[in-house]
């Protein structure tokens, strides 16, 4: 069985081979002049490192070996190391402590992913010993209902649900009583995917968490936005439209293995600084694991552990 450093680095490898590519073509024998960090600068962007972020790693680099003879080892190895300091604060698990059941509002577009990361967490969880239920809140779709009751049965977690096309807010309302009741330590909470840029889906989000609190002032105590990988520099717009209708308190990127966009995580953590708990790089049950900064780095510039 790969391991999930393989997996890591299968997932990430064609957002690796694009910048790679790029950084051993522009430093092969040469020295770090104006123009070899111009390019340097406009890989790192093609990368989805975002502008920012590229004309910080590339000042750095410049402040460490400008004008200096480097190899296109050297150079991965200075941007890994640079990478993993911006990740490093960001690179943090999702922790279930303090209330009971620990409440885990889970957000996102459409198709990124979100019901399937649920049921990876509450395996994960319940393989921790923690009595996990699970809220069936996008009443909308049939499918998605049905798809976290097979997740459920696989981590032996209880499924809250409503009939479709009920009220989402009344059923985390009444699905918060049961669980208490029930002893539950986490409840995670499914949400209807919904676009970005519609009001009135984004109001209802608001509604949702305004009816939780009903049941339980400091609810949702972890708010989760799922970010599908493949989607890029518009993921930061998506980040500004979800933290504007819920207090966001942590992300978890998906798919990182159908993408070459891998490089918008250090976009995200530069501009929001929000937690990444957790990168998906497949569709198996151990495929979403808690994010290690240097792992990724190293992953994303085709390097191998230290």
């Amino acid at each position: 069985m790969a391991s999930w450093w393989q997996k890591l680095k299968g997932g990430l490898q064609r957002s690796s081979q694009a910048l790679t590519q790029n950084v051993t073509a522009i430093f092969a024998k040469r020295k770090l002049d104006a123009e070899a960090l111009e390019e340097l600068e406009e890989a790192l962007i093609a990368a989805d490192l975002g502008v920012a972020t590229a004309a910080k790693l590339s000042g750095r680099l410049a402040k460490d070996r400008f004008g200096k003879d480097v190899s296109d080892v050297e150079v991965k190895e200075a941007l890994a190391g640079y990478i993993t300091e911006a990740l490093a604060p960001v690179a943090r698990p999702l922790v279930v402590e303090g209330a009971k059941p620990f409440v885990v509002l889970v957000a996102g577009v459409n198709g990124t992913g979100k019901t399937t990361t649920i049921g990876k967490l509450a395996a994960q969880f319940a393989a921790e010993g923690q009595r996990v239920g699970l809220v069936a809140g996008d009443t909308f779709r049939a499918a998605a209902i049905e798809q976290l009751e097979i997740w459920g049965e696989r981590a032996g977690a209880p499924v809250f649900k409503a009939q479709a096309g009920a009220d989402p807010a009344g059923l985390v309302f009444d699905a918060i009583g049961k669980a208490r009741e029930q002893g539950l330590d986490v409840l995670l909470v499914d949400t209807a995917g919904r676009l970005h840029n519609k009001g009135a889906l984004m109001d209802e989000l608001k509604k949702v968490v305004r009816v939780m609190q009903k049941q339980d002032p400091g609810a949702p105590h972890a708010s989760l936005l799922v970010l599908d990988a493949t989607t890029g520099q518009n993921a930061h717009r998506q980040v500004e439209i979800f933290k504007e209708a819920v207090d966001l308190t942590g992300l978890v990127v998906t798919k990182l293995d159908g993408s070459a966009r891998g490089g918008v995580v250090v976009a995200l953590a530069e501009a929001f600084a929000l937690p990444v708990h957790a990168v998906g790089v497949g569709e198996g049950i151990d495929d979403l694991k808690p994010f290690e900064a240097k792992a990724f780095a190293r992953a994303l510039l085709d390097l191998e552990p230290v």
